[in-house]
């Protein structure tokens, strides 16, 4: 069975398969942008209980992309070298690892997420405060954490128009309320699942769909794939 908040759990098992241990190391203790994303995961044959999701087939698959071409290659690594891997507690197979190629990209996307987007503000009180899709400053904190984002990776300053246009589906949003369990300290987000149109520099557009759209992608939120074709998604 697989329980409803599992993101701490497959975050730590992509970590755990990173075969360059320096590097697993180095983006586990890193506090700056880790660069890479997952989605939700996908049961094709499943049935809901209270605590969970059940795997009628145990089977499920899930998503992993990054910009960062060496790290995606050193979790491949990772799966191939020992394709065991621990979720609580028990013992699974990796049946698969499939490298899949990317489309063609362009100013203008129709795009849906594949794991909820979480942007949030930190208040005049302290308290940080999640932000949902019916507030503009939504749709400013994604473009600029976008900015951002690219500006670490490449470690550089993003030179090109900056517009990003973000016009989501609004019969199509649908709020996820994410706990993530560290340590046995639960945190709780606020989180969306949308279709979208996208607009902005194709290398914007690019790099959404590589590392993720808003905060924590690292953390299994925010991870993109275009309408047009549902199969060319990242690396699963």
């Amino acid at each position: 069975m697989i329980q409803y908040n599992y993101n701490h759990i497959l975050s730590a098992i992509i970590y755990r398969k990173i075969a360059d241990l320096d590097l697993a190391s180095q983006l586990h203790g890193s506090q700056d942008f880790k660069h890479f994303t997952f989605s939700q995961i996908n049961i094709p044959r499943r049935k809901p209980s209270k605590n969970g999701l059940i795997s009628k087939d145990g089977k499920f698959n899930f998503y992993i992309s990054s910009p960062h071409d060496y790290l995606i290659q050193t979790m491949v690594e990772g799966y191939l070298e020992d394709p065991n891997v621990i979720f609580k507690g028990d013992n699974l197979m990796v049946e698969q690892v499939e490298l899949l190629k990317q489309p063609d990209f362009k100013k203008k996307m129709k795009m849906k997420t594949m794991s909820p987007v979480i942007t949030r503000i930190k208040r005049e009180d302290g308290r940080i405060w999640d932000l949902n899709p019916g507030d503009l400053r939504f749709f400013t904190a994604l473009q600029q954490n976008l900015i951002r984002k690219y500006n670490s990776f490449y470690d550089d300053v993003y030179d090109g128009d900056e517009y990003v246009k973000i016009v989501p589906d609004i019969k199509s949003v649908k709020r996820k309320r994410i706990t993530i369990d560290k340590n046995g300290t639960p945190t709780y987000h606020r989180a969306y699942l949308m279709h979208f149109d996208m607009e902005a520099d194709e290398k914007l557009v690019k790099f959404a769909y590589d590392c993720g759209l808003g905060e924590k992608n690292s953390m299994g939120f925010g991870m993109l794939n275009f309408v047009e074709d549902n199969s060319n998604r990242g690396s699963k």
